[in-house]
């Protein structure tokens, strides 16, 4: 396992770091303020009127798999259980039976490619489903779009895998807003853009690992098993992609808890066998401290429900169930981070608040992966 004090000048070595990533991972990460533009922009070149003209759908089936899976659920945390209109997120190639002239399909995939992206896209022609592609410039999704007559917004061959979130975030927001969902100051992408920019400027590489927030969050996630606590279904989303990074990029299992619901198995974790109640002990031997140890990672969203359902046992609002599984963490002295907390991010609406959460993340993940070399560990 490579030691803190290695790592930390792996991550302050600009040139390492350009050498542990063959892919250009931290430059596209950075970019994302600049994805969000460039993809509004496509989205506006395609033509959404054709989706969005025939007025509010009876349900959303969204076609996606990881990243853009990720992206779905976003949507569907945004829009909630009171949203007029039903969110389904489905892996294909199968369109759900149900699914008809009154449903809108969002087909989103980086590459476009593939019987899991093509194959809905023209089942969803046959049935009539008004259809949304998201893809690479020339792909064959693109045709069946074409073929449908339906737009399709092209994603630069620019691109690179595992980075492409907001690329296939920002049309379906932007869709959500056409069909009068959300908001539209609500899902800005300006404001997303503007919150992406400000984190490419604290957590970039030319920033010291004592005062930069991914690189600090890296650190501390090199000998930990980290336990990532979300506070609501919004701030799950942001859990999910965490996760989905650490294990692609740094090969880091993690386990995740959405709170209220998941409050009692989240307590239990921090309390059990994982967890080591005498860490604190300056007198214990040092030689005995091997493998990894508990870290709580809570990702907070202040706008959550204050109850997420009657009936179950108190606490049941999602702040009161975080506070409880703080206090079992301070009590099995787990160690705690918090993602995305510095600065002020109350002056951020809540999708801008999640945008940040999701830059720290993505950063943090790149350079775990890239301080323990794993990018060119992959690629031999």
């Amino acid at each position: 396992m490579t030691s803190p004090e290695l790592a930390e000048e792996v991550l302050d070595d600009l040139d390492v770091l350009r050498a542990r990533d063959p892919r250009g991972l931290l430059p596209a990460v950075a970019g994302a303020g600049a994805q969000v533009r460039e993809t509004s922009r496509l989205v506006d070149e395609a033509g959404l009127g054709r989706v969005a003209g025939g007025g509010r759908p009876r349900g959303l089936v969204v076609v996606a798999r990881r990243e853009g899976a990720v992206a779905a659920s976003v949507l569907r945390a945004l829009l909630g259980p009171a949203s007029p209109v039903t969110v389904d997120v489905v892996p294909g190639p199968d369109l759900p039976v149900w699914t008809g002239p009154a449903d809108i399909a969002v087909v989103a995939t980086r590459t476009g490619a593939g019987r899991y992206a093509v194959t809905p896209a023209y089942e969803a022609a046959r049935r009539g489903v008004t259809l949304l592609g998201i893809g690479a410039e020339d792909a064959p999704l693109r045709a069946a779009c074409s073929t449908a007559r339906m737009p399709y917004v092209p994603l630069p061959g620019t691109r690179v895998r595992h980075t492409t979130l907001w690329s296939l975030l920002t049309p379906m927001l932007r869709l959500a807003t056409e069909l009068e969902l959300v908001r539209p100051e609500v899902a800005d992408p300006e404001a997303i853009a503007a919150a992406l920019d400000e984190v490419a400027v604290e957590c970039g590489p030319a920033q010291e690992s004592f005062v930069n927030p991914a690189k600090t969050l890296a650190l501390e996630l090199l000998d930990a098993l980290p336990v990532i606590a979300a506070e609501g279904p919004m701030a799950d989303t942001a859990a999910t992609r965490f996760a989905d990074q650490l294990a692609t990029l740094a090969g880091l299992p993690t386990s995740g808890f959405r709170l209220p619901d998941q409050r009692v198995a989240a307590c239990a974790v921090l309390g059990g066998p994982l967890a080591t109640p005498d860490a604190d002990d300056f007198f214990r031997d040092r030689a005995e401290d091997t493998g990894r140890r508990l870290r709580l990672l809570t990702i907070r969203d202040t706008d959550a429900a204050s109850h997420d359902g009657a009936g179950e046992r108190e606490p049941r609002s999602a702040p009161e169930a975080l506070g409880e599984v703080l206090r079992t963490a301070a009590a099995n002295n787990v160690p705690v981070s918090g993602l995305a907390e510095h600065g002020e991010p109350e002056r951020w609406g809540r999708l801008p608040r999640l945008a940040r959460q999701l830059a720290v993340a993505d950063f943090a993940a790149v350079y775990l992966a890239l301080a323990l070399d794993q990018e060119r560990a992959q690629r031999r």
